[in-house]
């Protein structure tokens, strides 16, 4: 572990309604492991050997809502209709009897689905003005009866997965997905009220945030993500300045959110000059909140080589110094964990137990063999 404590990754963390018994979340990632649309229970099971791996909290992969253009992929869960929610229940349910706490990532595609993806195969992509990325159409461009309906598909999404026993909620802002193109003004070109200034392109979030609020209560924790970058676009930015990162978190923040994941790929990289701060640093710092990190922990390298979707190389398990460094100096107060504790079920009790020599390596044959 090198010169760095460990001791406050496995202190105990509270805000609001949730109590976490330490510090580490594992992060969402998408498996397309759900048939149907509805996990089963080798989900369940997968997400319980997390909880019996020490896991703080357990945060699902993207788990569409009902709105009928969410869906971008076959296999992935939805989080409506009987089956469905009955799945997630049997996933809540084996997560709690092993110890664990657990969040679903709530999650709407936009402009990234493709028309023959189910449920309906016929639903073209929705999104703020029919764009993928700058200059690339795809879909329709959303009317006020389409936000209307996606606000509501969000908030009875999160009030289906508090009456199942969620213990809090991940709205997914982030990477270029449908709450993001609202934030990014290269694929929000409306001239309405939801595009043009950050403000008004942060609105559609806004409402999303404030409904999902007045259906839960005020104790159910909001857990909001969100990233500079964008699939589409590696080195985009919504927030050129710590200035406009402010606006930016404060309107959300006013709104509701209880816990900011910020989401970058490598999360010892500083986001602004003059300052070593990470994204989480900077949501911290300006905002006050509890703040996830998150971007290649405990991996020597990125998930992707530029502009490639290729996950077939290996990141070799790397020494967490800085990133304890970054904790022990309260620049945020959790940390996710992706591919490392995807090969790795135990990863969090050899980091506590100090054997990091027997972590796994990400590789294309540690998927192939995913447990």
């Amino acid at each position: 572990m090198g010169n760095h404590n460990a001791d406050k990754l496995f202190e105990s963390f509270s805000t609001g309604g949730l109590t976490l018994k330490n510090r580490t979340v594992m992060a969402p990632m998408t498996r397309t492991f759900s048939p149907d649309y509805i996990p089963t229970k080798d989900v369940a099971d997968y997400y319980r050997r997390r909880a019996e791996g020490n896991v703080g909290l357990i945060i699902t992969e993207g788990t569409f809502i009902s709105h009928k253009a969410a869906n971008g992929y076959e296999r992935v869960p939805a989080i409506y209709g009987e089956q469905a929610l009955a799945g997630w229940k049997h996933v809540v349910d084996e997560v709690h009897a092993a110890g664990g706490k657990i969040a679903p990532q709530l999650w709407h595609v936009g402009s990234v689905r493709k028309e023959g993806i189910g449920p309906d195969k016929s639903v073209p992509a929705y999104s703020p003005s029919g764009l993928f990325k700058p200059g690339a159409e795809n879909g329709v461009a959303m009317s006020q009866e389409d936000i209307n309906e996606v606000v509501a598909s969000f908030a009875q999404a999160a009030l289906d997965a508090k009456n199942i026993g969620f213990d809090a909620i991940e709205v997914h802002g982030a990477h270029g997905y449908l709450v993001d193109q609202f934030f990014w003004e290269g694929t929000n070109q409306r001239t309405d009220g939801y595009g043009g200034s950050l403000e008004k392109r942060a609105r559609f979030a806004i409402e999303i945030i404030e409904a999902i609020r007045a259906a839960v209560g005020v104790d159910f924790p909001i857990i909001f993500r969100f990233s500079q970058w964008k699939q589409q676009d590696y080195n985009a930015k919504l927030c050129q300045t710590p200035e406009e990162l402010d606006t930016f978190l404060t309107l959300l923040s006013n709104a509701g959110v209880d816990i900011f994941h910020a989401s970058t790929r490598r999360f010892w990289l500083a986001e602004f000059e003059g300052s070593d701060l990470n994204l989480a640093g900077w949501t911290k710092k300006l905002t006050n909140k509890p703040v996830i990190t998150v971007g290649s922990v405990g991996l020597d390298s990125d998930f992707t080589g530029e502009g490639s979707k290729d996950l077939s190389g290996t990141s070799n398990p790397t020494s967490i110094d800085g990133l304890l460094a970054r904790l022990n100096n309260d620049e945020f107060d959790l940390v996710a964990i992706g591919r490392a504790l995807l090969v790795d079920a135990q990863w969090v009790n050899k980091i506590r137990d100090k054997k990091e020599g027997e972590i796994s390596p990400f590789n294309k044959e540690a998927l192939m063999k995913l447990s």
